[in-house]
């Protein structure tokens, strides 16, 4: 990513408050179409009404397949794309990808924004390119509203024909001051018709995936990537737009039809979002949630010093077990001359393995580096990691009563960031003694381990 503009610590976008960038950037408006003549006429004249200078303001409507293009005003570049499904992802991603402006606005047809929307909702990523932007979806019955009064303005018309809109999402935005409290399970607040990022991240983080050809997940698993990649997340209520219908759950199917599609979308992100609490507890899927390192004795990995001395394979034995009994779905790293000593299980990778990036490694969130051959408990490893992503902490080290670093716990994401920006104060980095780590030194006892009287 760029180095123009600035950053902040952890999610403190709030520390950007009063700030406009100067002079403001261009800003690429996407307009995602399908069979919408006329909602998209209502969308495209509200974009023309912002108070954002227009001569800042580029848009382009992304057909998704319509039997029929969709017929645009002079400048406003039209793109199309044939129909495979709802395919939202690849058009925003077709916009994106021809759009010259520092920051991308996305939209759908069926959402039209108020006259401050592009203002309200570029502010930040304009400002600090880390920042993802969501806007104020409410909802109103537009098309009774033309049909009342035809070409009164959103601003107007959706307070005058208003229709309810989701309450958890409306009472999460309260709960946490508008996202400023996010933590790794935000991505759920993230909606992609009213969104916004700069290109420079939207490029870093690879845009929408292209697979999804159903309706919705897109934008949670592509805001979950980006908070993976260090973003920020916040919700602008000033950027509003009204979108013409009521919400999902009022427009769709009832009953076990709406709970089967719901569903379907969940599994879906199970097997691409592995935060906790975002798939099943005993099943293992394809990517990672945790990623531990154990060094080698002659080179440091990911941060973590040479343990200084020949690694014993009974002493790796009992560390790696004892590592994936406190984090089941854990992979665990190994140097590659102790990985032939070890019982073939799929959650231990060589490290020649881990140096090519494999999948199942990212979309880690928590690094877990051991300074040499350990034993550990569930409850304190866990509360460890936990302590990483509620503090919002680049790192914690845990160490003996001496102060010898025995496991550095390291959040994927403040690294991620520290990395871009190249300043380490971005998160503040901890070290502590922790009574329960345990050094794996000499020859450990086999049987006493494995028969439990050795713990």
């Amino acid at each position: 990513m760029t180095d123009a503009g600035r950053t902040v610590p952890g999610n403190r976008w709030d520390l950007l408050d009063g700030l406009c960038a100067d002079p403001p950037p261009l800003v690429s408006v996407i307009v995602v179409h399908y069979r919408q003549q006329s909602e998209l006429d209502r969308t495209l004249a509200s974009l023309a009404r912002q108070t954002y200078p227009a001569h800042l303001i580029e848009v382009i409507v992304v057909d998704d397949g319509s039997p029929e293009p969709p017929t645009v005003p002079p400048g406003v570049r039209l793109l199309r794309q044939r129909d495979d499904g709802f395919r939202a992802a690849a058009a925003r991603n077709a916009g994106a990808a021809v759009a010259r402006g520092t920051v991308l606005c996305f939209l759908d047809a069926d959402t039209s924004p108020e006259p401050g929307y592009i203002a309200a909702l570029s502010r930040l990523p304009a400002l600090a390119p880390d920042v993802v932007t969501i806007g104020r979806r409410l909802h109103a019955d537009l098309d009774r509203a033309d049909h009342t009064l035809p070409g009164v303005p959103v601003e107007i018309a959706g307070p005058q024909h208003p229709l309810p809109d989701p309450a958890w999402l409306r009472e999460h935005y309260v709960a946490t001051n508008n996202l400023l409290q996010a933590d790794d399970r935000s991505y759920r607040y993230v909606i992609g018709a009213v969104l916004a990022c700069s290109r420079a991240l939207f490029a870093e983080v690879g845009g929408f995936d292209e697979t999804f050809t159903t309706y919705g997940g897109e934008d949670w698993e592509w805001a979950y990537r980006a908070w993976l990649a260090g973003a920020l997340l916040a919700h602008e209520p000033r950027a509003v737009g009204w979108h013409n219908g009521p919400d999902w759950s009022g427009r769709s199917a009832a009953g076990a039809d709406r709970q089967r599609a719901k569903n379907l979308e969940t599994a879906r992100l199970a097997h691409l979002i592995p935060a906790p609490a975002s798939r099943g507890r005993g099943l293992h899927f394809a990517h990672a949630d945790v990623q531990v390192v154990l060094a080698a004795a002659d080179s440091p990995v990911g941060g973590a010093a040479p343990c200084g001395r020949e690694l014993d394979a009974a002493a790796v034995l009992v560390c790696v077990d004892s590592v994936l009994e406190a984090l089941p779905a854990a992979v665990v790293e190994v140097p590659d001359e102790s990985f032939e000593l070890l019982p073939r299980d799929r959650r231990v990778i060589p490290r020649s393995v881990g140096a090519t990036s494999p999948p199942v490694l990212d979309r880690v969130r928590i690094r877990v580096l051991l300074h040499g051959p350990v034993t550990v408990t569930a409850a304190g490893l866990g509360a460890a990691i936990e302590r990483v992503t509620r503090e919002e902490l680049a790192s914690l080290t845990l160490t003996d009563a001496d102060g010898i670093a025995l496991v550095t716990v390291v959040s994927a994401r403040a690294a991620a960031r520290i990395a871009r920006w190249g300043d380490p104060s971005l998160f503040e980095a901890r070290a502590e003694a922790a009574h329960w780590v345990e050094p794996v030194d000499g020859q450990p006892d086999l049987e006493a381990w494995f028969g439990g009287w050795g713990r």
